[in-house]
């Protein structure tokens, strides 16, 4: 038999939402595992720190600006990472916005400054990483969803509405873009501890709520994101599209 391969030496990532938390991370553990990573935030203050730090730990990466709710931006981007190595493996679709307070109380402007990030953003960059990946007949897409768009949430309404959105557009582009040797997956987590969601993991309440709901008994960490993304963007997945691996702990499968 051919053993299953998880290498990603040689490949050009890139990952939106690069600047903390899981985009971070991810910019970590792809450099590790062999890529060049091009970091993407929309400050580039906030990821050239990152790029250096996987370039210490004796990575490839490098940082640059990208405003996902300006198309101009998001086509420049892609691009420069084309014009800069000659091809684009992987676009880890991983920057989003939340909310947490109850439906009735949504606006019409948070609703579209989530949409525009979490769904228009992410579906554009997907488009402009697709026309490139066209051309070299290969390429892999891994879309951040969320357990949110698989189950309901409270005080999650835009944002549930937004990742389910995610997953339909994923299942799409994959049954699409297959003939051209694109896999277009998602990746759906469940909490994940980052300084974003400490705040309320480190209320002994919520925290107690949540893992009551996860079967195996912990709130996920960015390495168990890190591992499902590479998974997906390496040749060991190159029958795997148009799913969603959802990494929660079994709160879905009740």
């Amino acid at each position: 038999m051919e053993y299953p391969s998880f290498d990603l030496d040689g490949q050009v990532a890139l990952v939106t939402g690069a600047s903390r938390g899981i985009g971070r991370d991810l910019v970590l553990a792809l450099a590790h595992a062999g890529a060049s990573v091009v970091a993407a935030g929309r400050s580039l203050d906030d990821v050239v720190g990152v790029a250096e730090e996987a370039r210490g730990d004796g990575g490839q990466a490098e940082a640059v600006e990208l405003d996902l709710t300006d198309r101009a931006s998001i086509d420049r981007v892609v691009d420069e990472c084309v014009e800069r190595s000659g091809r684009l493996d992987i676009l880890v679709n991983n920057a989003g916005l939340g909310t947490n307070h109850d439906a009735i109380d949504a606006t019409e402007e948070e609703w579209d400054e989530l949409f525009a990030v979490n769904v228009r953003g992410l579906f554009f960059a997907c488009q402009s990483a697709g026309r490139r990946m066209m051309e070299q007949s290969h390429g892999r897409i891994v879309n951040m969803a969320s357990q949110a768009g698989l189950v309901g949430i409270p005080r999650h309404a835009a944002y549930s509405a937004s990742k389910g959105a995610v997953i339909a557009l994923t299942k799409v582009l994959a049954m699409e873009w297959a003939p051209f040797g694109i896999t277009v997956n998602s990746v759906a987590p469940t909490f994940i501890r980052t300084p974003g969601t400490a705040e309320r993991l480190d209320q002994p309440e919520f925290l107690a709520d949540v893992l009551e709901r996860i079967p195996l008994g912990r709130v996920g960490t960015t390495t168990d994101v890190a591992g499902a993304v590479i998974y997906l963007a390496s040749p060991a997945a190159s029958l795997v599209t148009g799913t969603v691996l959802v990494v929660d702990g079994g709160w879905t499968a009740k």
